[in-house]
């Protein structure tokens, strides 16, 4: 038994001294990382206990949030009974599962066609062209998809009429059903060709004598791109789709809040434009709370049911 137990101690002060060694070595990474951890740390952490307000009626009246009236699950049971917000959470789900699926498909599709382009200088020009969207803000964004899709001159309306497909302008931003494929479409133009560079960056670590040995026994581009290309970047996409999961219920309110109208309102409204009107507008303080730990909760659920999926089908996981 003693001889066991000085085995484990030994182990263990081995163990202590190999992570001081490893610190030692690379304090100054440590230290770069510190400004970091500690951001995460206070914004992402610390604001964590205003969570109790939404088992509490909060009133803004100068008492901490711990000597506030404590109302237990009442917050909850009021959002569940809602009809609002069921009506809220599909517009979330819809706009977030249209947006993930042609997001990916439309990204992998495009940075393949972009590996494809011999000419470098071509390459790189429709490239930067493609990923200059991100950086507009979603006010600038908006405002120009409001004045293509306008009745009044707009450039959609003007084509289709002058192609004739329609004979009067539609009024894109005043119908509802349209307003989930507006909102979509221009995540598309916005966001592409940014999420392309990561399958880009992907697709270079690809071995080129691969390819070379694919081409030695006859596989045409098709074939590379789906035998080597794809099973290459499998990790990668894997990766981010998961993550993107994760994010399904929190999918901003920025583009559904600028694109958005009274005339719209039954499918612009999600769960983080919810939380704003009727929490903070509206001075329910617990209520919106109570409408983010519930995103957050979902969230969470989401990226773990993903990625168990994921380690069942492929053997690995990503957390």
């Amino acid at each position: 038994m003693k001889a066991v137990t000085a085995t484990m101690n030994t182990k263990e002060r081995s163990r202590t001294g190999r992570f001081w060694t490893t610190f030692i070595r690379n304090k100054y990474l440590y230290l770069m990382s510190l400004p970091f951890v500690l951001w995460v740390f206070v914004f992402s952490y610390y604001p964590l206990w205003g969570w109790l307000m939404a088992f509490q009626k909060f009133k803004p009246n100068g008492q901490s949030v711990f000597h506030q009236k404590w109302v237990g699950f009442d917050q909850f049971k009021t959002l569940f009974h809602d009809e609002v917000f069921y009506q809220v959470l599909r517009n979330t789900l819809a706009m977030s599962i249209m947006g993930l699926i042609s997001g990916f498909v439309v990204a992998i599709m495009f940075a393949l066609l972009l590996n494809e382009i011999r000419q470098m200088f071509f390459k790189r020009f429709v490239q930067t062209i493609s990923y200059l969207p991100h950086f507009v803000s979603w006010a600038v964004a908006t405002s120009i998809i409001t004045r293509m899709l306008s009745s009044d001159n707009g450039v959609v309306n003007d084509i289709l009429m002058g192609l004739g497909f329609i004979h009067e302008p539609i009024q894109f931003m005043g119908k509802g059903n349209l307003f989930w494929g507006i909102v979509t479409v221009s995540d598309l133009w916005k966001e592409t060709g940014w999420s392309a560079i990561i399958y880009l960056a992907a697709i270079a670590g690809i071995g080129p004598e691969l390819y070379e040995a694919a081409k030695v026994d006859g596989a045409g581009r098709i074939k590379q791109i789906w035998h080597i290309t794809l099973p290459g970047i499998r990790s990668t996409i894997m990766i981010l789709l998961i993550l993107s999961i994760g994010h399904l219920i929190n999918n901003g309110f920025e583009k559904q809040f600028l694109l958005g109208n009274n005339l719209v309102r039954d499918y612009s409204q999600v769960l983080d434009l919810y939380s704003l009107q009727y929490g903070l507008q509206m001075s329910r303080y617990s209520f919106g709370t109570a409408v983010n730990i519930f995103s957050s909760v979902v969230s969470l659920l989401l990226l773990f049911t993903a990625n168990g999926l994921f380690k069942r089908i492929t053997k690995e996981s990503v957390i």
